[in-house]
């Protein structure tokens, strides 16, 4: 029962900066310049989740952090539906869409979780941030790399720091 209290009594913005801090961190110029990502919708799409996913990796490993997870997740769709709906898709089917990108999430979640454990996440970059279509070989060294620096970064954070947007 308390587990469906967190879900209950959750305020809709409280994870607004940390997701803001997310999106800004997916946005930063250097993984399109060095690290090739396509600077296109769905390649902005596929950065956003593969940072998110190392946030969410970090959350998972906090039992204060699942609440903070779930509010983070309900930001990303509330984000995507805002987004879906601006591409000037009609009510009918935001849903649907919103609802695939949920999957792809959860499923860019898994492979990203895989990956760090192995350190190396060369596989699920290029199947889910190229599409399947490698890059040059010192583009997906970057993006990697630099996924899983940031990755270890976040668990010297509190999730105090994370909860206020703070990010390494």
């Amino acid at each position: 029962m308390a587990l469906l209290d967190l879900f209950r009594r959750r305020d809709r913005d409280a994870a607004a900066p940390l997701y803001d801090a997310v999106v800004a961190r997916a946005r930063q110029p250097h993984w399109y310049l060095d690290g090739g990502v396509p600077d296109t919708l769905d390649g902005r799409f596929d950065m956003v989740a593969a940072v998110l996913a190392m946030v969410q990796m970090r959350l998972e490993t906090d039992a204060e952090g699942l609440a903070l997870s779930a509010e983070l997740t309900e930001r990303f769709v509330d984000d995507m539906d805002a987004q879906v709906r601006q591409i000037g898709f009609g009510d009918m089917i935001v849903g649907k869409h919103v609802g695939r990108m949920m999957g792809m999430l959860g499923g860019r979640l898994g492979a990203y979780r895989e990956g760090v454990a192995a350190g190396d996440l060369s596989e699920p970059l290029v199947r889910n941030l190229w599409r399947g279509e490698a890059p040059p070989a010192d583009a997906l060294a970057h993006v990697g790399a630099a996924l899983l620096a940031f990755r270890r970064g976040l668990d010297a954070l509190s999730m105090a720091e994370l909860r206020t947007g703070r990010l390494v």
